[in-house]
């Protein structure tokens, strides 16, 4: 399954909103400096995270985002499915009963076959892991003097 870069910027932004959380809401043109990016195309990024309530948009000339909920709430799997959607990266379209010598009577497909079983169990493993890790976790993992430097960074900027 390929995601796209949409999952790695709201990941991003998830884990800089928590380190500003402090000084929330972040303007869209503020975040967007973080990253080099226009604000338009982060704000694309960004909007299927509000409607999923992992992020929280406040309007406004004094308006911004912030997370929708604790860090610790929202897991990897979060972001991933606000932005990509819930679709299954496999889907199995029987093609083990198509073809010219496939003469196999009913009962011969009543159990999955062995690619779709294995593949089913691969995506359960992944995405039981995303479930399992929270933006809290990802927080933990960076380097304080990453968090220092984006909160220095920020603050410059005239956040």
């Amino acid at each position: 399954m390929f995601m796209g870069e949409g999952v790695e910027w709201g990941l991003h932004c998830c884990v800089v909103l928590t380190w500003l959380e402090d000084r929330a809401p972040i303007p869209t043109a503020r975040l967007a400096q973080l990253f080099d990016l226009p604000p338009e195309y982060l704000k694309k990024r960004l909007q299927p995270l509000v409607r999923a309530g992992v992020l929280e948009s406040t309007p406004g000339a004094r308006g911004g985002y912030r997370l929708g909920t604790a860090p610790e709430r929202v897991t990897l799997m979060d972001v991933v499915a606000a932005v990509e959607g819930r679709v299954e990266a496999f889907r199995c379209t029987e093609i083990r009963q198509r073809g010219a010598g496939t003469t196999a009577v009913a009962a011969d497909f009543a159990e999955p076959c062995g690619i779709s079983a294995a593949m089913r169990r691969a995506e359960l493993a992944w995405r039981r892991e995303l479930a399992g890790q929270t933006v809290a976790d990802l927080v933990a993992g960076t380097p304080r003097a990453a968090r220092d430097r984006t909160r220095r960074y920020y603050d410059r900027l005239g956040g």
